[in-house]
């Protein structure tokens, strides 16, 4: 039987540049242990069934599949998250929208929306993080849907509710405090989609018509009539997409708009606040 040194040993070719940590979490993953543990115990035999998983999972990796996508789970805002072929892969980037919303002075009881939830990423942050919100989420897909309603119950966060729908059309007559979103707004002929792990990210939740731009600006043309007014509305968008998007809200009647950057310093999330009529 192989060793736990021998194996990591295994994955010094994977064609990224971390592939001695891929190969950590893979190994860690297979074995049930962490990736410190992998290093106490160099010299310990691994069973032959779980070598052969790890060593499937390596060969899954050199094809380019998400690392995310072959643990099946992501850590987002602190939580782990389940995540597969059905949602994006939750990224640091969207960790500056959560932290915006929770900036703003809502009431106590705010009832925040999420809008194509996917994974349930930014709604179960913001229920952790603000218990007495009332926090609902929707996606047009039944199976992403699946994915965050799993991530609710192993979060505990069972009062988060879950609906289906495409963008605003199951919620006529509701209205909320503040509306986010990670829409789709790369546009078809991006390059960048044939690069890492996007290439195995499901299409519909990545890219929009209209340069980009389509679900963005129906975002921002429906968020009136779904907000309280003096109601907030948060987009992520593309790095080039940031005075595009002020445009939107400031055509669909928002104030206070700004944009915030991400860790890189990107242009990466808009917002503003509904004007009181």
């Amino acid at each position: 039987m192989a060793t736990v040194r021998e194996l990591l040993r295994s994955g010094d070719d994977l064609p990224v540049e971390s592939a001695r940590r891929d190969a950590e979490i893979l190994l860690g993953h297979c074995l049930g242990q962490s990736r410190s543990w992998l290093y106490t115990w160099p010299e310990r035999e691994v069973s032959a069934a779980q070598a052969e998983h790890y060593l499937q999972l390596l060969a899954e990796r050199r094809r380019g599949q998400p690392i995310a996508y072959l643990v099946g789970e992501r850590e987002f805002w602190s939580l782990p998250l389940v995540v597969n072929q059905h949602t994006l892969i939750p990224r640091p980037e969207t960790e500056t929208l959560v932290e915006w919303a929770l900036e703003l002075r809502l009431p106590d009881t705010a009832r925040a929306l999420d809008l194509g939830t996917g994974s349930g990423a930014i709604a179960l942050a913001l229920a952790v993080e603000r218990p007495a919100w009332r926090v609902s989420a929707v996606d047009a897909s039944e199976e992403a849907l699946a994915v965050a309603r799993l991530n609710a119950e192993r979060l505990q966060q069972e009062r988060v509710h879950f609906a289906r729908s495409d963008w605003y059309q199951a919620l006529a007559g509701q209205r909320f405090h503040l509306l986010v979103s990670n829409p789709p707004y790369i546009d078809a002929d991006d390059p960048h989609l044939e690069q890492g792990d996007v290439r195995f990210e499901p299409r519909p939740a990545l890219v929009a018509a209209a340069r980009g731009l389509e679900d963005l600006a129906q975002l921002a043309a429906g968020a009136p009539a779904q907000l309280y007014p003096g109601g907030w509305l948060l987009l992520e968008h593309g790095c080039s997409q940031g005075e595009e998007v002020r445009q939107l809200l400031r055509d669909s009647g928002f104030g206070d708009i700004s944009t915030r950057s991400d860790l890189a310093g990107l242009e990466r999330i808009t917002g503003g606040r509904l004007r009181a009529e």
